[in-house]
């Protein structure tokens, strides 16, 4: 898996016109405010060479000449081009960071809607970490292009352009002499893209690696305590932490080569301008102004190259992140609704499974041939041993998952014509491995449905023998509840979501093993909840402790996803096969336990 994030990290080109052209298309809202960023541009990049000629002109018209009224107003100009591109820069600033958040708005938002219909089998495959990557970290690196790193393209740009306006007009060879340092400043810029990419690719490397390896060894903490493994797992750090150091020093390198390489051209191209400029002030071909003006411009030239490496790397990065970020959103993975689904109207809670075989990779069965029909208000037991395909048989009644033969069947309608939302507003799931978001007790049991309204939600909890606990805390039903409901035990995390299923009131519970993380004594609560929830619905419940499904209508007996039992509690004792088999093997359990 980390080997799988480290790949990611490898860049494509370092400008890609395609996803240039798939990123501006979401510019295109926001025309308007994109139109006034560029005309801002240029006129900010008019104001700055135009002080350079503004001072020009006070040296060789009024300063030459005595001229103190002359020499005020110059300096009223150019104090009021000073506070005129105060407020522009104002404008600009304000219209490309507002275009830049609302891009990044949309574009955030299409991730987690895209995401959030995405098949479990795409979870599956794909580190939730690097999901998360893509709604953080990448995103905030196309806020950063389209906020800075285009705006600033431009703003560069039209500055040259107009300094570049500004030389000629004053003087054609002045400018042309100015200008023949540029063939080794491109040679300069070349080598520096080009090594400074490798460099970008190499911390790039070494920082997924230590992300990948921070996620790793935090995640499982416990195990590396309890093994005393702290110095070895030190060590590894220390090496991987010092490859990241190393690449980002020779990052450094490289830019500390470029700054200076630019600064002495820069400062090279001053010197031939007073070299040349000098000697024809002094045959009286050229004004002291206009090489005054010539230094300024050059100075003001040479700084949008200098900040070349930080518009490289947003570029770069931005590239990296977008194709990334493609690739999510270009991801069909799907489990896709029917063009005209039918309704389940007055839903009984029929389910039927016709001859269904079903795989998670190709045909890598794990239920073969399941036949199986239960009727309204039935309770059914499923049980059978680990990768027996119990969990399997719900996910693909929940249409978490298509199946590949047969056919699944509620209350006589194929599941796969039912819109998905059709379905499973109609079924309820409590798993062993309950999961709390962060909030209240109130909005986990009602899942921020204002449909559920307070009421219901305390009458459900005391059905389940929720509102025991819930009741005793200081906020009781607005009680905070941390990340995963870390603050709570496992039971009453349990005792929620059995409220949370029968808040939702639905027609077909579905119960995965609910009690097997929990005490005795919630465990008894927890089922005198389960009589009175079952009542009236249709039911399957998985359980290994076979002691809490003895009541069941039907026990469905499960071994490498076939079918093989089928019956009561007594019928199947009777058989003496693999029930009677798993039954003997936990009542041995249970007599051990006592003895000890």
């Amino acid at each position: 898996m980390a080997t799988e994030n480290i790949d990611e990290e490898i860049l494509g080109k370092a400008y890609d016109a395609k996803l240039m052209r798939r990123l501006l298309g979401y510019v295109k809202p926001y025309k308007k405010y994109v139109i006034s960023a560029i005309f801002f541009n240029i006129v900010v990049a008019a104001l700055g060479p135009l002080r350079p000629y503004l001072i020009k002109i006070a040296i060789d018209k009024y300063i030459a000449h005595s001229n103190y009224s002359g020499l005020l107003t110059i300096c009223m100009l150019l104090l009021g081009s000073l506070l005129f591109q105060a407020v522009i820069q104002y404008f600009l600033t304000y219209y490309t960071q507002y275009l830049g958040q609302k891009t990044i708005f949309d574009l955030r938002t299409q991730i987690f809607t895209h995401t959030q219909k995405l098949a479990l089998k795409f979870f599956d495959k794909t580190p939730i970490g690097r999901i998360v990557t893509r709604v953080t970290n990448d995103i905030e690196s196309l806020n950063d292009l389209f906020s800075s790193g285009i705006v600033m393209v431009f703003s560069d740009v039209f500055t040259v352009v107009w300094i570049l306006v500004f030389m000629f007009f004053m003087d054609v060879k002045l400018s042309l002499v100015t200008l023949s340092v540029l063939p080794i400043l491109f040679y300069v810029t070349f080598l520096f893209r080009r090594k400074v990419r490798n460099s970008y690719r190499n911390v790039r490397l070494h920082l997924a690696r230590l992300n990948s390896y921070m996620q790793e060894h935090i995640t499982g903490m416990n195990i590396v305590q309890i093994f005393h493994k702290e110095k070895i797992e030190l060590g590894k750090f220390l090496n991987i932490n010092k490859d990241y150091r190393e690449a980002n020093i020779q990052s450094n390198l490289y830019y500390s080569i470029f700054y200076p390489a630019v600064e002495l051209i820069s400062s090279t191209a001053t010197a031939l301008i007073i070299w040349y400029g000098g000697g024809e002030i002094i045959r009286s071909s050229l004004s002291f102004g206009v090489l005054v003006a010539f230094i300024q411009l050059t100075d003001m030239f040479f700084r949008p190259i200098r900040d070349l490496s930080e518009k490289y790397n947003i570029l770069q990065t931005a590239m990296a992140s977008s194709e990334r970020i493609f690739k999510l959103l270009d991801n069909q993975t799907f489990i896709n609704n029917p063009e005209k689904s039918e309704e389940l109207k007055d839903v009984k809670g029929e389910i039927e499974f016709k001859d269904v075989s079903f795989a998670y990779n190709n045909d890598e069965y794990v239920l073969k041939n399941i036949s199986l029909k239960i009727n309204p208000g039935e309770t059914v037991a499923i049980v059978g041993h680990t990768g027996a395909g119990k969990t399997s048989l719900i996910n693909i009644l929940s249409r978490f998952y298509d199946i590949q033969k047969g056919k699944i069947l509620v209350d006589g309608v194929d599941i796969k014509t039912l819109d998905k939302k059709d379905l499973r507003k109609y079924i309820s799931i409590v798993l062993q491995d309950v999961y709390l978001f962060s909030g209240t007790i109130r909005s986990n049991i009602s899942m921020n449905n204002e449909d559920i309204p307070l009421d219901k939600i305390k009458e459900a909890a005391k059905l389940v023998g929720a509102d025991r606990f819930i009741e005793q805390l200081p906020d009781k039903y607005d009680e905070a509840v941390k990340e995963r409901g870390s603050t709570l035990s496992v039971g009453q995390k349990q005792l929620i979501s059995f409220a949370r299923a029968l808040a939702f009131d639905p027609h077909i519970l579905i119960l995965d093993e609910a009690t097997s993380s929990v005490d005795t004594e919630t465990e008894i609560i927890i089922q005198k909840a389960i009589e009175k929830l079952l009542v009236g619905r249709t039911a399957i419940v998985i359980a290994h402790r076979l002691s809490t499904i003895q009541s069941a209508d039907k026990i469905i007996v499960m071994h490498k996803g076939e079918i093989r039992e089928t019956g009561n509690h007594q019928e199947l004792l009777a058989k003496k096969g693999i029930y009677y088999k798993l039954y003997q093997l936990q009542y041995k359990d249970q007599e051990i336990s006592k003895a000890v």
